[in-house]
């Protein structure tokens, strides 16, 4: 039988190459040689094509990728592969850019297709689609950077230009401290500050500007932070639930990925009516993006009401070997090698 021709496509120019080299590290040491033919692709940070060296060994997070030669035509080499496997996270990987891509080459590619992938990776836009499906969120305020100044953007999508002063007035009349600063495109908690006070506000609304000119202010939520895997296209099924234990104030990029005393509980110590909701709102957020293939979904359950909250979805989440979403599926009885064939599998439905 003909080996299927596997592209797994990894790096990129977002501010998460880093942790995406550690993800496609992983996945191209789980994928099996015997059914598959595979041809790992290195984008660096400059947007530059390289056929990659696939790695003998789990490596440690932060560790370049090992590179052959560049790719002098990218659309001729796609061509001839059967496959696209993307593990590009952040902007022009989770955006809905390279899948536009792959559409055009008529390539069949692993996740999300171009609107799934758009309105996941921008946060604000995302909350919309939310609300539509009737999904409890956190309160927030909108905001674009504008040249010197800021546009608040209100419920109704009126606008205003306001100083940075005016806006973190608005801010504290709205929303209570603490309050979470978000880029809203960006992945793997990059710019995401905590603010406890006006002078934090100002500060982390100028830091989370240098990443996004999108900007969301939300209202903290005391309580635990549990996420949710799912798998399918139309017949979708969700995990089990984790919950993250975080060595820092918050889930910050560097909690994630550098320090080690952050932690995951699979399976979350909740209730198991709790865990069922999370896995059907889960669900429902998944259709309500017109997702496909795979996602992480991020809640949030308060601590004196159990009420549940979406924080966020996840179109391409992390691979890693601490990465939740492959350990969520191991502890639903799907092995990481496994979940691979199957997003492949759904890739060509």
């Amino acid at each position: 039988m003909k080996k299927e021709k596997i592209g797994v496509i990894f790096g990129g120019m977002s501010t998460e190459n880093e942790v995406s080299v550690a993800s496609g590290n992983s996945i191209l040491r789980n994928l099996s040689q015997t059914k598959y033919e595979i041809y790992p692709i290195y984008i660096g940070k400059d947007g530059t094509w390289y056929e990659a060296e696939k790695p003998q060994q789990d490596q440690p997070f932060g560790n370049q990728a090992k590179t052959k030669e560049k790719i002098q035509n990218p659309i001729q080499y796609l061509n001839q592969l059967d496959i696209l496997f993307p593990v590009l996270h952040g902007l022009y990987g989770e955006d809905g850019t390279i899948q536009g891509l792959f559409e055009l080459l008529k390539k069949p590619y692993v996740g999300c297709k171009v609107l799934a992938s758009s309105i996941g990776m921008d946060k604000a836009y995302t909350k919309i689609i939310f609300e539509k499906a009737g999904l409890k969120q956190a309160k927030y305020e909108y905001i674009r950077k504008y040249k010197e100044n800021y546009i608040y953007v209100d419920n109704q999508f009126k606008e205003q230009i306001l100083s940075l002063e005016q806006i973190v007035q608005k801010a504290t009349e709205n929303l209570k401290f603490p309050m979470f600063l978000k880029p809203s495109n960006s992945g793997s908690s990059v710019g995401i500050n905590k603010a406890n006070n006006k002078e934090e506000l100002k500060e982390y609304i100028k830091y989370a500007a240098q990443f996004d000119n999108k900007i969301l202010i939300e209202e903290g939520i005391q309580g635990k932070e549990v996420e949710c895997a799912v798998l399918g296209n139309e017949e979708v099924i969700a995990s089990t639930v984790g919950e993250v234990k975080a060595a820092a104030e918050f889930y910050s990029y560097e909690a994630k990925y550098q320090n080690e005393q952050s932690k995951t509980q699979i399976p979350a110590d909740i209730e198991e009516n709790l865990k069922n909701k999370i896995r059907k709102q889960a669900i429902k957020a998944f259709k309500a993006i017109d997702g496909k293939g795979l996602a992480r979904v991020d809640f949030f359950i308060e601590n004196v009401s159990n009420e549940i909250y979406i924080n966020e979805i996840n179109t391409l989440p992390g691979f890693t070997h601490i990465s939740m979403y492959p350990k969520l599926w191991e502890a639903s009885g799907i092995t990481y090698q496994e979940l691979l064939d199957q997003l492949i599998q759904l890739s060509k439905e």
